[in-house]
């Protein structure tokens, strides 16, 4: 109960950062109505109603709602260490997209995290890795035409 009381303050004082850094980002002559902070501003707000509820739906549970649910400290303690190994493989993939492209360094995040979570080693694994780098790549590459990162390693072989 407590962490998600935490946890909603940060995620209240991020988004309080992030929309005042949005503030800075200049309007350029192409801009609209919105400019080009708008969607960052929105974003924003949406964090920051996010927190509140987080923290707002902590406030109210009791912690005997918590015992009858059946949440006991052992496995609550449980859930950090699994926290912060998805925070490693998060961390890992932003340092390695630069060297390895986007549809490698998807594959390998399907796929670690896939071991992860205790998925069998078989041959489904690397191939629904695979499958999920590339089938990512089309669509937010060729289909919604955002630009992913291709990789000084992979630019370097081709």
């Amino acid at each position: 109960m407590r962490k998600d009381l935490i946890s909603g303050l940060v995620l209240l004082a991020g988004a309080g950062t992030y929309y005042a850094w949005a503030g800075e980002i200049a309007d350029s002559t192409l801009s609209d109505e919105v400019g080009a902070a708008g969607l960052p501003h929105v974003l924003a707000i949406v964090l920051a109603i996010l927190g509140i509820l987080l923290m707002g739906r902590t406030l109210l549970a009791s912690q005997a709602r918590q015992v009858a649910a059946g949440a006991d400290d052992d496995e609550r303690d449980a859930r950090l260490p699994r926290a912060v190994g998805f925070l490693l493989f998060g961390a890992a993939y932003v340092i390695l997209l630069p060297f390895v492209g986007y549809v490698i360094g998807t594959a390998l995040l399907i796929g670690g995290i896939a071991l992860y979570e205790g998925a069998p080693r078989t041959w489904v694994v690397p191939v629904a890795a695979i499958g999920g780098g590339i089938f990512y790549w089309a669509v937010f590459v060729k289909l919604l035409g955002v630009h992913q990162p291709a990789g000084s390693l992979v630019q370097g072989l081709f």
